[in-house]
């Protein structure tokens, strides 16, 4: 990917680049500039030795070509006309309850009209797999035609591209817009027609602008979630109302970096309110900062034209400094886990019960069901270790199996996707066998089972857990008759399971998610840490409901099913998309900054009971911090009423990037094309964000804030609480802001103790008017400088 001296699109718009030109505007700079890309080629570079696969117009004036030849790619980077080369990377794919559980139904909804109109003439725009149009999540509930409605909506002008499984019915009102990018993925090899599909259709499932997590942004409310045959309950979005926008840049395969910038160029020509992305690299970004690498760019350049960017966290967790989305521009979405939980239950003969999981039918009636070990009913010439993980129904002895519970052992083969939960109960089927218990293998232990959220046809429970597991083993063993050969004669162990398709509900939630990435956040690939908090804040990604593709080549597991059950960070995301969503509804000239401030300051870090959230960690719970949930869990409802945000800008961003340890100004000149400016910030953490990190504390720092009311006028009292190691002055104490006004919030930072750790404080702004806005501090108090 090229990036070339002279002004994209958007620096030639008006000094409010939210305010865009007509179409005709934007067609002929695009042309031109394509043209302008085409005529430097012929002239740099020998015919036939390259293929150009885009040309960036609208946030970035450059281009991706595919060569071979490294002499090619010298004669780009000795071009006076060429500010920058980066190489193009593989990049990563990073609900029935939750709107319940975010208390969006009864405290946001009716604010905005209910549930249809929530989210109204906002266009959210997710880059990911695809969508499947004829989901019922996407149908068009709306008496007025898109058209119509977009005739109101000034920004978005996208289109919808037809192809392989995508009609011109596709796009109905409730999906405006779609388009796919693939020339990276071809120009690799990686792509293939028949599997991908060459149109915006979705044969993966997965992601933002998957069937997935665009459902669970902005899919239609009240659609039953029905999976073989069960009725799991009623699936919305957290903004019904509003529109969707799908941009398809990944595959089953993942994608590349050149797709992406394409995917997210056309979003925001298109003209798209929200910009949400369950995608990012695989690791750091090499260079001088990670904040300068070409995706984090481009999404600056969004920003400035007033696009709210959502981006999934990564699921390293529990690592620190996992987190794969570092710049302060983005809001950086973690995992947690919600109170809801599916729970099945194992009944003996003996009259011992053991929990496990299982989305399962139960076994018929109150009958208690033979139990049979799968090596006990399967021919012996196989090794033990395959007839046990119950992979292929060609062993077993069908006059043994039919009508027992079978047990199964979940191996390194699971673990390692080499066996999967879903074949052992196609197995089960096909051997007639009344169900299944799956047990743990002793030298695995107490693992994370992989396949726990699969909706299953047969009677099933996984007993994820030795002990459980050992107490059957037990059992079977005490109840089986054995030939002197070892060979089982007669069955005598019984048991039945119970349904394992009914939700209970705990209360202890929110919990940050184990594979949730951590912070804290890093200037660069040599992991030095960033004045930056990142995550930026938490919402549900674990075991989320939402709309699948029937046809999904991602996960064998769910293929031919409307609705999955599925987790990650890419799931939280558009959670934080539809509430932004709703916020932009309610506040539509709000920057970017102030929605991603309002969302921060009213987020909660304490769960359902009060008490601190919780994370995580090696197979334990443990407190959990700024670095694991960001500001904290959103609050929707709190969200839509801040009282007070933290707004930064275009220039703000370029004074951060200046200040970054190691970047000088020609690097971020020829990242941004704007040069730092004579008066410059001294520190990153000067940056005007809800949050105040400082990873090298020597000595003192003077940190200001500056805070704008968007309520009515308020009185508002200053708590603090230090960090360890730090004592910290505001000033003022107490102050009074009238609505629209900003007021200036000085800290004085001072190291009372080397710590050589991160510890962490807050600052809250408590109102006479019950608003409450909460500033996470993280400092790390060091013995030498940039240690």
């Amino acid at each position: 990917m090229v990036l070339m001296e002279g002004d994209p699109f958007i620096y030639k718009t008006s000094t409010n680049p939210s305010q865009m030109s007509n179409n005709e505007d934007v067609r002929a700079y695009k042309e031109k500039t394509g043209n302008d890309h085409d005529s430097f080629l012929e002239s740099v570079m020998v015919t036939g030795s390259y293929k150009k696969l885009y040309s960036y117009t609208h946030l970035l004036n450059g281009f991706s070509i595919h060569v071979k030849s490294e002499e090619a790619i010298k004669y780009l980077r000795n071009s006076t006309y060429v500010r920058a080369i980066y190489e193009d990377v593989k990049m990563e794919k990073l609900t029935t309850h939750t709107p319940d559980y975010l208390g969006i139904p009864n405290g946001v909804w009716p604010t905005l009209g209910g549930a249809r109109s929530s989210g109204e003439r906002v266009v959210i725009g997710l880059i990911d797999t695809g969508i499947s149009p004829d989901h019922p999540s996407f149908a068009s509930l709306s008496s007025l035609s898109s058209d119509s409605k977009l005739l109101n909506h000034t920004r978005f002008r996208g289109t919808c591209a037809m192809g392989d499984h995508f009609f011109s019915s596709a796009c109905n009102g409730k999906i405006v817009g779609a388009q796919y990018f693939a020339l990276g993925a071809i120009a690799a090899g990686d792509f293939n027609a028949t599997r991908d599909y060459a149109s915006p259709f979705d044969a993966d499932g997965h992601g933002s602008t998957s069937s997935h997590t665009a459902s669970i942004a902005a899919g239609n409310n009240g659609v039953p979630v029905i999976v073989n045959g069960y009725n799991y309950g009623f699936a919305s979005g957290m903004a019904p109302g509003a529109w969707i926008a799908a941009y398809k840049a990944l595959y089953t395969f993942g994608g590349y970096m050149s797709d992406v910038v394409a995917a997210v160029d056309q979003a925001v020509e298109d003209g798209v309110d929200i910009l949400s992305l369950s995608v990012g690299p695989s690791t750091v970004p090499p260079g001088p900062a990670s904040f300068l690498n070409v995706l984090e760019m481009q999404l600056l350049f969004a920003t400035r034209a007033g696009v709210v960017v959502i981006q999934a966290a990564g699921n390293g967790g529990p690592s620190a400094s996992s987190i794969l989305s570092f710049s302060p521009w983005i809001t950086s979405v973690a995992a947690s886990v919600t109170d809801r939980k599916y729970n099945g239950t194992l009944i003996l003969g003996n009259g011992q019960s053991y929990s496990g999981m299982g989305l399962a039918p139960p076994t018929p009636g109150d009958t208690l069901y033979q139990v049979a070990a799968a090596a006990d009913v399967c021919e012996r010439n196989n090794s033990i270790g395959f007839l046990e993980s119950c992979q292929n129904a060609q062993p077993f002895i069908t006059s043994l199996s039919e009508g027992k519970l079978i047990i199964c052992t979940y191996t390194f083969d699971f673990e390692y996707e080499n066996a999967s939960i879903i074949r052992v109960a196609e197995t089960m089927r096909t051997v007639r066998a009344a169900g299944f218990i799956m047990t743990m293998d002793p030298d695995l232990g107490s693992e994370q089972v992989k396949g726990t959220t699969v909706t299953l046809g047969v009677p099933a429970i996984i007993l994820n857990n030795m002990q459980a597991s050992t107490a059957l083993w037990e059992y079977y063993d005490s109840m089986t008759y054995r030939s002197r050969s070892g060979r089982a004669v007669a069955f005598t162990a019984t048991a039945r399971i119970l349904d394992g398709r009914q939700a209970t509900y705990t209360g202890q939630a929110p919990i940050v998610a184990a594979y949730s990435s951590r912070g804290p956040d890093v200037n660069n690939a040599l992991l030095q840490t960033a004045d930056v908090l990142k995550p930026t804040l938490m919402a549900p990604g674990s075991s989320i409901w939402a709309a699948w593709s029937q046809n999904s080549e991602g996960d064998r597991n769910i293929r031919g099913q409307d609705f999955a059950l599925v987790s990650g960070t890419s799931m939280a995301t558009p959670h934080v998309a539809g509430v932004a969503a709703l916020i932009k509804q309610m506040h539509p000239k709000w920057k970017p900054s102030a929605i991603i401030s309002a969302m921060m300051t009213t987020a909660d870090v304490v769960d359902q009971s009060g008490n601190p959230i919780l994370a995580q960690e090696a197979n334990q719970l443990t407190s959990a911090n700024p670095f694991d949930y960001g500001a904290g869990s959103i609050n929707p409802s709190h969200a839509l009423d801040p009282g007070l945000v933290f707004i930064a800008q275009f220039g703000h961003y370029i004074q951060f990037l200046c200040a970054v340890p190691g970047v000088d100004d020609e690097s971020v000149r020829r990242a941004t094309g704007v040069g730092c400016p004579t008066k410059r910030k001294e520190w990153c953490s000067d940056l005007n964000t809800p949050s105040v990190t400082i990873s090298n504390l020597i000595g003192s720092r003077t940190v200001t804030r500056i805070v704008t009311n968007v309520a009515e006028f308020e009185k508002y009292h200053v708590i603090v609480t230090e960090p360890e190691g730090v004592k910290i002055k505001v000033t003022p104490q107490m102050f009074n802001i009238s609505a629209n006004a900003t007021r200036h919030l000085k800290l004085m930072i001072e190291a009372t103790k080397v710590t050589n750790a991160y510890n962490f404080g807050e600052l809250l702004l408590r109102g006479s008017k019950k608003h409450v806005v909460r500033v996470p501090i993280a400092v790390y108090v060091s013995s030498v400088l940039g240690s």
